[in-house]
C-alpha cells in the first residue's frame, strides 16, 4: 500500500471515529430515539411510532451515574415523558406527567382533578364505559394524593390501558430521561404500511 493509499484510509478512519463520537455525545447528552411499545399512550402515540427524546430540555444524565447536568426547565403538568420504570430501571416507559412535587391529585370516576380544579385532558381515551368503583380498583377512582417534592405522577393517555402511577407511584426525577418532541417515521404493523399522516407530527 502507497502512502497515499494509508493516507486515505487513514482520514476515512479518522472520519468514522469521529462520526462515532458525535453520534454518541448526541445520544447521552442531546437527543435519543425512542420505539412506542404498547398501546398505553394511544391515539396520541401508536405501537410501531418512533419518536425523538429531547435530553437536553431537562438537563441530561452524565452516563453512569447519578448526576444530571443544568437543564432550561423541571418537567411541567402535559409533557410526554420518557423514563426508567421505577420498578425495572433497564426498561424505559413513556406517559404524561399529570402532577408534580407539592400537588395534590385525585381521580373520581375517571376525572383527574389536581389541586381542586378538574382537569381538560382532550388527548385521553376512555375503552371502557364502566366506573371501577373505589377500593376494589385504582383505576378510576384514586386519591386525594399528594405529590411528594422532586416526583411526578404519570399517567398513560389510553386512561383505561395504562400501567402507570396509580399503580407504581410516582416518579423520581432521577429516573427522567427526556421529553418526547416529535414523531419521525410510524409503521402500522396490521396493516404492513407506513402512516404517512404521522411523519414528522409534534407530540403534545
Amino acid at each position: 500500500m502507497t502512502s497515499k493509499s494509508r493516507s486515505v484510509v487513514r482520514e476515512y478512519v479518522e472520519a468514522a471515529l469521529w462520526a462515532l463520537v458525535i453520534t454518541l455525545f448526541l445520544r447521552a447528552f442531546v437527543i435519543q430515539a425512542f420505539r412506542i411499545p404498547s398501546e398505553s399512550m394511544k391515539d396520541t402515540l401508536l405501537v410501531g411510532d418512533f419518536l425523538f427524546v429531547n435530553k437536553f430540555e431537562y438537563g441530561p444524565k452524565i452516563p453512569f451515574t447519578h448526576i444530571r447536568l443544568p437543564g432550561l426547565r423541571h418537567p411541567k403538568r402535559g409533557d410526554v415523558i420518557v423514563f426508567q420504570f421505577p420498578g425495572d430501571p433497564s426498561k424505559d416507559y413513556i406517559k404524561r406527567c399529570i402532577a408534580t412535587g407539592g400537588e395534590t391529585l385525585e381521580i373520581r370516576n375517571k376525572q383527574v382533578s389536581v389541586d381542586g380544579v378538574a382537569l381538560n385532558e382532550p388527548y385521553t381515551i376512555h375503552t371502557d364505559p364502566a366506573v371501577k368503583p373505589a377500593g376494589y380498583d385504582y383505576r378510576d377512582n384514586y386519591g386525594p394524593f399528594t405529590v411528594p417534592a422532586g416526583e411526578f405522577f404519570m399517567m398513560g393517555d389510553n386512561r383505561d390501558n395504562s400501567n402507570d402511577s396509580r399503580y407504581w407511584g410516582t416518579l423520581n426525577m432521577d429516573l427522567v430521561k427526556g421529553r418526547a418532541i416529535f414523531l419521525y417515521w410510524s409503521w402500522d404493523g396490521d396493516k404492513n404500511w407506513p402512516r404517512w399522516n404521522r411523519l414528522l407530527h409534534l407530540i403534545q
